[in-house]
């Protein structure tokens, strides 16, 4: 096989090993030196024999939103929806270092959080919502008489994207069937968007126009966008709003009582 036909398998994805073993032969050719004596000459050439080709390894078919649908629609409860969650070959998952799963309330209110992208922080612990923006999160729902204690948290994407940047729409689409399963279990009365992916994603506006407005979904539940606690950071005068769509949400939660 040429050097062309191996680049050739290479290019279309096919990856293929040879084994060389090459050895010495010998053989014999009749020359004439420089006074036209003929002598036998032993002249020994490289001989490359004994190539085996291992066949090729097929590649990895990708994961259609289907496969996707029907995997997140077999667990019963928040648990095995996580352990699914946490087997599922997201093309996001090779790159992360660490799978970022849903926070479960253990003494839930009616109200999840929904943001968008884990950071490095969420990477690295496996934990949504760690680091600044977590600690931002905590005096938030403190200040309306709530902890994680009370609220659930879901990422839209489970794994960290390189560098932080926006999920693709393939990216999104395949780990939406797991959103929209956890969103089944959990049943809130009131969804809290954090940034404005998540706004666009569950509720379907734009941000900072829809910021702090009450949202009806499909599902009977009602949603409340606001800014992600890491513009808040950037942006501190931008609290006051944020401070006023809290006290909707807290005010919407007690009308479920």
């Amino acid at each position: 096989m040429s050097n062309v036909d191996l680049q050739d398998l290479v290019l279309a994805g096919v990856r293929w090993e040879l084994t060389d073993n090459s050895f010495m032969v010998k053989t014999q050719n009749v020359l004439s030196d420089a006074n036209g004596d003929k002598k036998n000459i032993d002249i020994a050439l490289s001989t490359r024999t004994q190539t085996s080709i291992v066949p090729p390894v097929m590649p990895i078919a990708p994961m259609s939103v289907d496969t996707a649908a029907a995997m997140a629609a077999r667990p019963n409860d928040m648990a095995a929806l996580n352990r699914m969650i946490a087997e599922f070959n997201h093309p996001l998952r090779a790159g992360a270092t660490n799978v970022v799963l849903p926070h479960v309330a253990s003494n839930p209110n009616g109200l999840v959080i929904i943001t968008d992208v884990p950071s490095s922080e969420d990477d690295a612990s496996g934990k949504i919502l760690s680091g600044g923006a977590g600690d931002l999160l905590d005096k938030m729902l403190m200040a309306i008489g709530m902890t994680r204690e009370n609220v659930s948290i879901l990422p839209l994407i489970f794994w960290r994207t390189p560098g932080g940047r926006t999920p693709n729409r393939s990216e999104l689409d395949l780990a939406k069937p797991f959103v929209k399963k956890a969103l089944n279990l959990l049943n809130p009365h009131v969804l809290l968007t954090l940034g404005t992916l998540a706004a666009i994603e569950i509720a379907g506006v734009a941000l900072p126009k829809s910021h702090g407005e009450v949202i009806s979904l499909d599902s009977g539940a009602v949603c409340v966008p606001i800014f992600h606690p890491n513009y808040l950071m950037l942006k501190p005068t931008a609290k006051r709003d944020a401070w006023t769509a809290l006290q909707t949400v807290q005010n919407l939660l007690k009308s479920f009582d």
